[in-house]
């Protein structure tokens, strides 16, 4: 109780030190995150006749905010949802990708711990795989507090080759993430996937712990898993164990099924 009375006493002087702390003798107005509490992330209240520090609503808001900034999905990413996915007039494969994607969230609580933990969208480009496992990341962190931490593969190893002092660190965040959210995996060039040894040894060393230690992973690739075996068995297999009860693979007419070329027949 002490230490609350304390804490109520500093929200109290940070109200108080806001007053002429522009020299003019007005009072100022400071521009709080959250004015019910002043950023204190809580305030006094009376209950039964006695002052109580009473925990704001804000917290909530602010561990979700940790969540976004961690993750490093970008801004364009963090708009996009399931609201905004549209499946009217599309193909059956992406009506069934979107409701692969949903029911993955729906369920990711009762899953989170089994083997079959995570979600794999396959296929070809232009379909909507990055955005329906992007909004799952976005409703995970919103609305479950789970933290995803975003790798898109062609620029997540370029950047690792960039700076190799913080390889190990970078490393075990995606091997000690809530979720991991691997986007365009073995991303192909000029028809041949891209996958030095150097790329294939360090995403297994993060598959291979995330599997061991049943942490949910999310992949969207071109390639299908078959075509993983060829470039790793050992990571391809890994994947599939842990995504074969969420995995959709999309394949067909590039013009019926790549949102980005609707309306060219």
């Amino acid at each position: 109780m002490e230490n609350l009375r304390i804490k109520a006493e500093e929200a109290k002087n940070g109200q108080l030190q806001a007053v002429n702390s522009d020299g003019s003798g007005q009072e100022s107005k400071p521009d709080y995150d959250c004015p019910k509490c002043q950023d204190q992330t809580g305030y006094l209240k009376i209950q039964d006749g006695f002052e109580v520090w009473v925990r704001c609503s804000c917290v909530e808001w602010r561990r979700v905010q940790k969540l976004m900034r961690s993750s490093e999905i970008t801004d364009e990413f963090k708009k996009l949802g399931f609201k905004n996915f549209r499946i009217e007039g599309k193909p059956e494969l992406i009506q069934g990708a979107y409701e692969c994607a949903y029911n993955y969230f729906q369920s990711f609580r009762d899953i989170r711990e089994q083997r079959q933990n995570s979600i794999a969208l396959l296929g070809q480009p232009g379909t909507g795989k990055t955005h329906l496992l992007t909004a799952i990341a976005n409703n995970l962190m919103h609305k479950k507090h789970v933290g995803v931490q975003y790798f898109p593969y062609v620029e997540g190893f370029n950047d690792l080759k960039d700076d190799f002092d913080k390889l190990e660190e970078k490393m075990g965040r995606m091997k000690e993430a809530d979720v991991l959210f691997i986007d365009d995996l073995f991303k192909p060039a000029r028809g041949k996937a891209r996958a030095t040894d150097w790329q294939v040894e360090q995403a297994y060393a993060v598959i291979n712990h995330r599997y061991l230690n049943h942490k949910p992973i999310m992949i969207s690739s071109e390639l299908q898993i078959d075509q993983m075996v060829e470039i790793d068995e050992a990571l391809a297999t890994r994947i599939y164990e842990m995504c074969k009860d969420y995995l959709v693979l999309i394949q067909g007419d590039k013009f019926q099924l790549n949102h980005r070329l609707e309306g060219m027949t």
